[in-house]
């Protein structure tokens, strides 16, 4: 108590009467006066708003640092209080002074409690921000003079002075300089409540000191911290950063580039581009960049003054002084220009990705035919969620490189000039290493780029066996594709194995560079007596060595990833320069009905590749007026489809003119669906018009579907579609059409995928009425229609072979009366059996139009939730679990400890060499030699354990990799069905690319610096309290504070990562789903639109981007500033220690480790939040991992004979099917038996559960009750491999894969290339692959986009020509074939499946006619199950489908039968 009472022992105002103004007395006694002042004047305030109760403007809850601050100032008011009364107790002579003047200092800290506690008006808190301002310059003033004359301060008097700082730290807050206010909710809401949007970033508003600490991203991080963030939580972007803005400012700089372009430049004008847009701002954050760069560069001269100071006999107190003010501003500037250099770049590269993004999503709707098929779907996604999300890292990268070069030059510079000539034999090792990273950095490019080259393969056949899934399980070739991407996958871990070593090698170069480095200019220091090897030399030698370190190690980094930049660079100009659809070359679209003619094309000759001569269309001459209704008929690959893509524009033309006047609607052959409802749809993009909506509803048959879906029309589409029926989707599509109210509409077979019935209501409603005032140009292989259009005309092998109406064509002869003559003959057995009964059935079928239309069991419109969800996310702490998931996966436990003991001793070992040099350069007699051995041998003993460190590292990274890997691909290929149709391919993707990319590379190099650093702090804060242990005082707080700083933090960057994780896969699909309809989209004239949506996708992923940077950025700041607190005490403790109180080595050691401290603690906080955020990829990889997994391949107990099925009998007993647990029932208790060797026809409307039953057969939905018996064999007893293998299908939607001719008909390998050619001459296409260069190895591009959907189906017919089973399944097999094709392919079946049974599920009546069975199946049930001839017989369901099918047929037969006779 004496002690505390010396600190106010002088603390009288008697001092006054004797004033001298230099007295310490005089100062103390005039800030107390002012304190009491300020008191008063607060009382008087506070008493005022209290009696003036409307001027309260609330109390609103205090922030927990002035609570904090407040309970520090209670303590030191009780400690004066308990002065006053001990001096009061005592009695002594000047006990009665030192009591009442303890209670007045004990009154003055109170009010200032008191003050912090309680604002009850703008103006008080104005007050106490001058009051706690005034308090503690006054304060620092008197402190810092006490220091200078007495060179000692008493503690209690240092614990008031931080007080002060707090209370000075408060006052900025109060006036909202340290933290953005964010307003009550209920007074930020407008009036009319007509802002909806989400608010924008605090960076607009933000004051200067707001943006210099990054204070503007509290009002989130305090959010965030309270509840676990959404994505409407986070703000908008600026406009300066948004998409939009950046993409037109690139392309300005591109078409400025463009025109300047020479023939004989090569310059990347993509590259060129970002320089010119990008280059002011990026002037700036180099500056950033250069003042931190000199500020590290000449941190070892601090050193080197300190040493100098502290081994001087006389010390002057100023000097130290001010080495601790030159501590201070050095780090001051180290952390605030490099914090703003890091956050400014990225936020510039952000633009650059944005507008890099935007720009190639554009160039995509613009791409010509040529241009798309050498640019896949898949590429155009990687060169987006690849190539241009790398620019969002490229300005840090570009200024790391140069700033690194920098401190390289001003490194060595210093070297010189504090060891003189003795640092040039340093040079040669340091040259030497720095030569040797050059082949290690081309070496690890190399790596880099071939793993990059692997990693495209990879994912660009993921990305189609995603697609194509569905037929993959159903013909059992899981095994096949899965082995596919793993050898893929083998090959890019070869790439990334090499790579990890190879930078586990570069570490071991960087930490022995120093080593070697050091020792070699100590070595020249003895040898040339340039420089005593005394503390000052050592010490300044290692703090140069540790800055020259981080460019040894950054600059080839740097280097690589500049270069993998410059690839993507050429990659995305590429793309940018590739050929786009020539709108002037003849082809013009005009808006208005300016001519005559809506279509007109002259002497029009096409082809899809200009180099290729083979022409795909030839000689078009055509003229089609307002209003006319045109059919376009041939066989398969005559051209049909390639007339409405010349009219489109979409074929390059090679001579001629095509003119299309007024707008245009599409209906693609393939339907293309978007992600989103069915509304969305149909509407696509056009404001609502109700009436016309239900009009175009109603004409497209879809009113009964979207009735039965349970969400309505605002049912959810899975992507592509997935989850409705190839009758649905084309109805959408031709719905979306109607609503489109265009002048042309384009329809390719629009009638395939529906049954006879829907056909003739679709032709009769929608085409004749709903359109009949449109110019409708349709291609169909429906004869039955062809004698209600104006003209007809008839192609074959790409040339318009005959036009005309239905009569000349049919007197006229040749190929037109072949088709309707292959027509005729099909339905001459249902003219027989309609002979008498003609006019009844016509009346019965118009009925059953009404009633019955369309009765829909879509696979999810009655589940009661949407089929597409949101993307599922975890909530909440990381926590140790997935760490330890990742660790115990991977079986990696072991080398983790390996991990952390080789650290150990990496760091004991460095210790111990710096420890002996401190301590033996106290040892005269010791020789130079001896010393530097000595510290040779330590330091390349701990370089060695380095290196093992970084092995296991990449060991344990590379195991792990591999084991999520596998057992993600296991899973993901063992998925049911159903998980395809409800996750859109993009959510898979993205697990497969970027999150398997964060396991690959991050993971490893987090995981080892997350766990040896803490060693290294904690060795750090051990040193440099051995040497002053008050420094405990303040680097313990400091570590709790930055733990707590982090923890706070670290709640919203998991939600932010997270999120971030759910808004990449939307920008993937959308340009996916883009590149696949890109088509329909131009036709449509909505690439506008698309590219809008584009923007707001791209500016809701770049937000996160951008506040995940400046979170990270804030709360290094905060921890800089906390431990750069601990290393300026413990500089100003060594300058104020006594003199030999400390060895100066010892003395400068602890410096030189403190100076590290700063680094190290922001280097460990960020690469544990980098690792708790990069875990949030091995979650979501687990998510996917441990989805359910569909029945075994093979039941080793329950295999059947190989001779199985040997008759192809197949017994359905009571059979329900649902598509999920509590599902409403697809199929509703079916029994039949379908014989051996029988051909069974499968009839029903649209959605009445034919896919369905296939898909039961198939196990690809397994029987919610009931049975499936074939050849007296349970099928769910055996494996699925077992069953899929023995049963054949020709699918609704032909599935092509990317590869040969041979691939694409046995992908197993198990025929001959005779019987291959056996099947193909049975399957009608061995005259065009025979025609081919390549023959059998002939390519097939993307989904077979370079063949017919026709041809497709036939390479269909010929996978199951050499699978020859005993079960054959025709899913609307022929529905894309034209009737004479069709009659052909009918006959092989017949005589190749003779003996067989086959089950058809068909829309073309004629196609099951002569089936020995009919099933008939209405909303999941069975109907009818017998003969034809008998259902024929009766007023059956059948009878009455054939009806309707004689009855849209009977006009086109009448006429032939006339002519004939």
């Amino acid at each position: 108590m004496a002690y505390v009472g010396n600190t106010i022992d002088d603390f009288s105002w008697t001092c006054l009467k004797d004033f001298d103004f230099t007295s310490f007395c005089t100062q103390r006694s005039i800030i107390d006066t002012a304190n009491l002042l300020f008191a008063c004047v607060f009382y008087a305030c506070l008493i005022i708003s209290l009696i003036r109760t409307s001027s309260i403007c609330g109390n609103p809850r205090k922030s927990w640092i002035f609570i904090i601050v407040s309970i520090c100032c209670a303590i030191i008011s009780i400690a004066f209080y308990t002065i006053g009364l001990w001096n009061l107790i005592a009695k002594t002579g000047n006990s009665k002074k030192l009591s009442w003047l303890g209670f007045v200092r004990g009154f003055i800290w109170s009010s200032l409690t008191v003050s912090l506690l309680v604002q009850r008006h703008k103006w008080i808190k104005i007050l106490n921000c001058v009051w706690w301002t005034c308090s503690c310059v006054l304060v620092s003033a008197l402190n810092i003079e006490i220091l200078f004359r007495e060179h000692a301060i008493e503690i209690f008097d240092i614990a008031q002075w931080l007080v002060h700082f707090l209370l000075l730290f408060c006052a900025f807050q109060n006036l909202g300089y340290l933290v953005s206010r964010s307003v009550p909710e209920s007074l930020s809401e407008p009036l009319l409540a007509e802002e909806n949007d989400t608010k924008q970033t605090g960076l607009g508003h933000a004051s200067f000191l707001s943006k210099l600490t990054f204070s503007w991203i509290n009002p989130l991080l305090s959010l965030g911290y309270s509840k676990p963030l959404a994505l409407e939580d986070i703000p908008s972007l600026l406009s300066e950063d948004e998409a939009d803005l950046a993409y037109q400012n690139f392309m300005h700089a591109w078409e400025s580039l463009a025109r300047e372009r020479s023939k004989h430049n090569t310059k990347n004008l993509v590259l060129w581009s970002i320089v010119r847009t990008h280059l002011k701002e990026n002037i700036l954050i180099g500056f950033y960049a250069l003042l931190r760069t000199i500020a590290v560069s000449l941190s070892p001269l601090i050193i080197y003054a300190f040493v100098k100071y502290s081994n001087g006999k006389d010390k002057d107190l100023k000097e130290g002084l001010f080495i601790v003010g030159f501590v201070i501003v050095s780090k001051v500037v180290d952390s605030v220009f490099q914090r703003h250099w890091f956050f400014d770049s990225r936020r510039s590269g952000l633009k650059m990705r944005s507008a890099l993004m935007v720009a190639v999503y554009r160039k995509q709707l613009k791409l010509s035919s040529s241009a798309r098929r050498r640019h896949s779907t898949g590429e155009i996604v990687n060169y987006i969620v690849v190539d241009a999300y790398r620019m969002g890292e490229f300005p840090w990268w570009f200024h790391m490189t140069w700033t690194s070069t920098l401190l390289l030059v001003l490194s060595i510079g210093v070297l010189f000039g504090v060891v003189g000539v003795g640092a040039l034999p340093g040079l040669v090792p340091l040259v030497i290493c720095g030569l040797m990273n050059v082949p290690f950095a081309k070496i690890l490019q190399n790596c880099i780029a071939k793993f990059m080259i692997s990693q495209d393969d990879r994912l660009r056949s993921t990305t189609e066996i995603l697609n194509s899934m569905k037929i993959i399980k159903l013909q059992s070739w899981e095994e096949k594709f899965k082995n596919l991407v793993e050898n893929l996958r083998a090959e890019e871990f070869i790439w990334l194995s090499k790579a990890q070593m190879m930078k586990a090698y570069g570490s071991f170069l960087y930490w022995m560079s120093p080593t070697i480095v050091s020792a070699v200019v100590f070595l020249g220091c003895a040898l040339f007596k340039s420089a005593p090897l005394n503390a000052a030399t050592i010490f300044t030698v290692f703090a140069t060595l540790r800055n020259l370190s981080e460019p040894v190690k950054m600059i080839p980094e740097a280097l690589s990833n500049i270069i993998q930049v410059k690839v993507s660079f050429d990659r995305l100009n590429a793309i940018l320069l590739d050929e786009e659809l020539d709108s002037s070359d003849g082809n013009t679209r005009n808006i208005s009905r300016s001519s005559v003619n809506a279509v007109e094309i002259q002497d029009g000759n096409f082809t899809w590749d200009h180099e290729s001569l083979s022409l795909i269309l030839r000689d078009v001459n055509l003229e089609i007026k307002w209003g006319q209704k045109i059919a376009v008929c041939g066989p398969v690959g005559a051209g049909k489809s390639s007339l409405l893509y010349a009219i489109l524009g979409e074929i390059p033309r090679i001579s001629g003119t095509v003119n299309v006047n007024g707008t245009i609607a599409y209906v693609s052959q393939t339907s293309w669906i978007q992600s989103g409802t069915v509304q969305d749809n149909i509407l696509f993009g056009k404001p609502m018009d109700k009436t016309r909506y239900e009009n175009a509803i109603k004409v497209c048959a879809l009113d009964k579907d979207i009735n039965d879906f349970s969400h309505g029309d605002l049912t959810e589409i899975g992507q592509r579609g997935i989850n409705m029926s190839g009758g649905q989707k084309q109805r959408i599509q031709l719905a979306r059409a109607v609503y489109n109210d265009a002048d042309i509409f384009l329809l390719d077979d629009p009638f395939s995928a529906v049954d006879a019935h829907t056909a003739a209501i679709l032709f009769n409603d929608c085409v004749m009425t709903a359109l009949r005032d449109k110019t409708v140009i349709l291609v169909t292989h429906q004869v039955e229609f062809l004698s209600e259009v104006d003209t007809i005309l008839v192609m074959e092998g790409g040339k318009v072979t005959q036009s005309g109406n239905y009569e000349n064509l049919l007197t006229a002869g040749t190929a037109f009366e072949q088709l309707v003559s292959a027509h005729k003959e099909t339905i001459s057995e249902l003219d027989q059996n309609n002979e008498n009964k003609t006019h009844t059935e016509e009346s019965q079928g118009f009925y059953l139009t009404e009633t019955q239309s369309e009765g829909e069991i879509s696979t999810e419109g009655q589940l009661g939730v949407q089929l597409t969800q949101e993307e599922e996310k975890e909530i909440g702490d990381v926590g140790w679990k997935t760490f330890w998931d990742y660790i115990s996966f991977s079986r990696g436990a072991l080398m983790l400890c390996w991990i952390i003991l080789a650290q150990s001793v990496f760091i004991v070992l460095q210790t111990g060499s710096m420890f002996w040099l401190a301590l033996a350069i106290e040892v005269p007699k010791l020789s130079s030699a001896t010393l530097i051995g000595v510290y040779s041998l330590i330091s390349f003993g701990g370089t060695a354990f380095a290196l093992l460190r970084s092995i296991f590292g990449a060991k344990l990274g590379l195991k792990a990799s591999t084991t999520f890997f596998t057992s993600f691909t296991t899973a993901i290929f063992n998925a049911p069905m159903l998980f395809f149709d409800s996750t859109p391919v993009g959510r898979i993707l993205t697990r497969a690319s970027s999150d398997l990319s964060i396991l690959d590379f991050d993971i490893p190099l987090a995981i080892t610096f997350a766990a040896s650093i803490p060693l290294e702090i904690v060795l750090v804060i051990c040193i440099m309290a051995a040497m002053t242990w008050q420094v405990l005082i303040v680097a313990v707080p400091a570590m709790v504070a930055s733990k707590y700083f982090q923890g706070y933090y670290q709640v919203s960057a998991r939600e932010l990562i997270r999120i971030s994780g759910t808004t990449k896969a939307p920008v993937m699909n959308f340009a996916s789903e883009t590149s696949l309809g890109v088509v329909t989209v131009r036709a449509f004239n909505m690439a506008d639109r698309f590219f809008k949506n584009y923007l707001k996708l791209v500016d809701t992923d770049a937000t996160l981007f951008l506040h995940s940077n400046v979170a990270m950025e804030w709360l290094v700041l905060r921890i800089e500033a906390l431990q750069n607190l601990t290393v300026i005490t413990a500089t100003l403790l060594l300058v104020l220690v006594p003199q030999g109180y400390v060895s100066s080595g010892l003395a400068a050691l602890s410096l030189s480790y403190a100076f590290s401290l700063t680094g190290a603690q922001v280097f460990w906080t960020r690469w544990y939040c980098n690792l708790l955020n990069y875990l949030i990829s091995v979650e979501r990889i687990k998510q996917f991992i441990n989805i359910p997994a569909e029945p075994p391949a093979i039941v080793e107990d329950n295999r059947p004979p190989s001779s199985w099925p040997s008759k192809g009998r197949i017994d359905l007993q009571a059979l329900e099917i649902r598509y999920r647990p509590n599902a409403p029932l697809v199929l509703k208790g079916i029994t039949c038996t379908f014989k051996e060797g029988s051909r069974v026809g499968v009839v029903g409307r649209t959605g009445s559960g034919k896919s369905t039953l296939i898909s039961a057969l198939f196990r690809l939905v397994e029987p919610a009750s009931g049975d499936i018996v074939i050849d007296g064999i349970n099928i769910c007893s055996m494996g699925l491999k077992d069953l899929r293998m023995k049963l054949s299908i020709i699918p609704q939607e032909p599935t092509l894969f990317k590869g040969s001719i041979r691939t694409n008909l046995d992908p197993l390998g198990l025929y001959s290339d005779d019987d291959i050619w056996k099947a193909l001459e049975k399957c009608q296409l061995k005259e065009i692959i025979s025609s081919l260069p390549h023959l059998l190895d002939s390519s097939v591009s993307d989904e077979g986009g370079n063949w017919s959907l026709g041809q497709r189906q036939l390479f269909c017919l010929g996978r199951v020509l050499l699978k020859r089973n005993r079960i054959l399944v025709l899913d609307e097999a022929t529905a894309s074939i034209d009737s004479a094709t069709d009659v052909i392919l009918q006959r092989i079946i017949r005589q190749e499946f003779a003996e067989c049974t086959v089950i058809t599920v068909a829309h073309r009546v004629p196609t099951v006619i002569d089936s020995d069975m009919v099933m008939v199946l209405s909303y999941g049930k069975l109907v009818e199950y017998d003969e034809p001839s008998k259902l024929m017989e009766t007023n059956s369901s059948f009878s009455k489908l054939v009806a309707e099918y004689w009855s849209s047929c009977r006009k086109t037969t009448q006429i032939p039968d006339s002519n004939i006779e």
